[in-house]
Formats: structure tokens, C-alpha cells, sequence
């Protein structure tokens, strides 16, 4: 269609300086991450340099809070995060017990570098990837329970069979999988074939 007939007047009107667009971009971004380097934010909308977030960083550091973030491997990295984050910790209620199978775009699976910094979880989504190459599988979900990813498993819905086929699973290192663990990714693989609309796993 023609942007005119979709996008109101009034917005395809507006122009902003580099500057104003600048500013959204990066407090959008802390918004959503929560916290995060210069990095972080430049990865999020990969829309500005990392120059320009590094000034902008510059310009605006004292409307933010400067925090310390200790990652998986036990690394201190210094970290920028909305001024209120203090009260947004508080507030914050503690991760669930239950596991939950992450769609690989999800949010906190996309920036690949901060997951592996933060969760010591290194993932990379395969479909591009030739299946003689593919160190797991074509389409693959991270599997999270609580704060902690503790596998992958692949699964693929035939909606005219009614089945969800679980094709691989691959716990992580150092995660034991007793009969809890087992009974929890039970019961995620139940609601994950209501989501498709299948009835059989």
C-alpha cells in the first residue's frame, strides 16, 4: 500500500534530529535490557554506532545509575541501567521453578554475546546452517528453568498428524536430569503442543 494511506499524516510529518532519534533509541533499549555496557545497547536496535552510544553515554550518565553485573563465570563488568533500578530489583519477583521452553527469538536469548556473558549459555540458531555442519540441530529451543538454562531440545508440530515430534534434547553440562526435572519438561512439551494445536507428543 502507499505509506500515506497507512501511516497518519502527523507521523510521517514529524522529523526528529539525529540527536532526539539517538536518545530513544538508547533509553528504549536500556528500558527493555534493564541494564547494559555501551555494547548491549548499540546490539540492541543495531540502528547507531558504537561511538554514538558511547556519547550519548557520555552526555546522559548522570540520569542513570551505574551498576556492577557479576556474569556466569564470576567477572565484575561495570554496566548502565535506568536510574530506579534500585526499586525495580525490589519490586522484581523471584525467578519461577518452572521450566519454561524459550522461543529462540525471545528476548533475552537475541543478543547472543550478552547471554553467553551473563548465563555462561552459548547458543547460536542453526536454520542457516547446513545440517552436516549443525552441531545441534535445524531449529532448536533454550530450555530455562528458574535463572538457569539447563538444556536444548528440538521439536517440530505436524498439525495435520496432531503430533509434537521431539526430535533431539540435549541437557547442559553439569545439570543433573532426575524425575522433577524430566516431570517439569513433561508438562512445558503439554502446554507447548496446546500452544500449536496438536494432541499428541
Amino acid at each position: 500500500d502507499l505509506s500515506e494511506r497507512v501511516i497518519p499524516d502527523h507521523v510521517r510529518r514529524d522529523e526528529r534530529c539525529d540527536e532526539d532519534q539517538l536518545d530513544w533509541l538508547c533509553h528504549a533499549a536500556l528500558e527493555r535490557l534493564g541494564f547494559g555496557t555501551e555494547g548491549d545497547i548499540k546490539r540492541f536496535w543495531e540502528a547507531a554506532s558504537l561511538a554514538e552510544v558511547k556519547a550519548w553515554a557520555d552526555r546522559v550518565r548522570g540520569q542513570l545509575a551505574e551498576v556492577e553485573v557479576e556474569a556466569r563465570d564470576g567477572s565484575v563488568t561495570r554496566m548502565l541501567a535506568p536510574a530506579d533500578i534500585a526499586s525495580r530489583l525490589e519490586a522484581a519477583p523471584a525467578p519461577t521453578s518452572r521450566l519454561r521452553i524459550l522461543n529462540p527469538f525471545a528476548p533475552v536469548i537475541r543478543d547472543r554475546t550478552r547471554l553467553q556473558r551473563l548465563f555462561g549459555f552459548d547458543y547460536r540458531i542453526e536454520i542457516f546452517v547446513p545440517a552436516a555442519k549443525r552441531q545441534w540441530g535445524y531449529y532448536v529451543y533454550p530450555i530455562l528453568e528458574g535463572d538457569r538454562f539447563v538444556g536444548r531440545i528440538e521439536a517440530k508440530a505436524d498439525r495435520k498428524a496432531g503430533t509434537l515430534t521431539v526430535l533431539g534434547f540435549w541437557p547442559e553440562a553439569r545439570v543433573k536430569w532426575g524425575p522433577a526435572r524430566h516431570t517439569k519438561l513433561d508438562a512445558e512439551l503439554d502446554r507447548m503442543a496446546r500452544f500449536v494445536g496438536v494432541d499428541e507428543i
